[in-house]
């Protein structure tokens, strides 16, 4: 159970720093020093700092997963209503950490991508996940009437998505909310809007 609870606080740890400073950016030392665990500790938890990088993906699929929960799954409410919440509650935790950091997942996709098939995988996969949420609330509203025929859910998702996350580097680099403003809008009032 120690070992459990060790490694939990290790890759709690940790993914708050890559998602603060970047993956490269943050060392062995940073991490365990964060958590409280004695340097050479970090081996017998995991193989090594690539090992360690796939863990807190996991960790931040749990996040996102438990967030799609919460606010996509939500059927007592209407599926946009949901994604609308949804998006909302993203927008509060990005202002909570004074619109810095970013999307984990974003952030490690541009940085890892072309330097790990391992990592692109993963955050591939996550990805794809992701879309597949979205791509659920858009369908059930396509069911309902309440967006058009036309629309294909699948591709709409995934344009939701890209456009998300280049919303939030956008909000990173202006340290504003107004592109994630601007992104809501035009997908609830052009895309999903229905007859356009």
């Amino acid at each position: 159970m120690a070992k459990d609870t060790t490694k939990l606080s290790i890759i709690k740890h940790g993914a708050r720093l890559v998602h603060a400073k970047g993956y490269n950016n943050t060392g062995l030392s940073d991490i365990l020093r964060s958590a409280g665990v004695p340097k050479g500790s970090f081996y017998f938890y995991f193989k090594n700092k690539d090992d360690f990088g796939l863990a807190i993906i996991d960790h931040y699929w749990e996040f996102i997963a438990g967030m799609g929960e919460t606010y996509l799954g939500d059927t007592s409410k209407p599926p946009l209503e949901r994604l609308s919440n949804f998006i909302d509650a993203y927008q509060d935790l990005f202002e909570k950490m004074r619109l810095r950091c970013g999307c984990p997942i974003g952030n490690l996709m541009q940085e890892m991508s072309d330097l790990s098939d391992a990592f692109r995988e993963k955050i591939d996969a996550i990805y794809s996940n992701m879309k597949a949420l979205l791509q659920q609330c858009l369908a059930e509203a396509q069911e309902r009437g309440d967006i058009s025929v036309d629309i294909d859910p699948a591709r709409t998702a995934q344009f939701i998505l890209n456009s998300w996350e280049g919303a939030i580097m956008h909000m990173k680099l202006v340290k504003d909310n107004e592109p994630l403003k601007v992104f809501k809008q035009m997908i609830f009032e052009r895309i999903l809007k229905k007859g356009i």
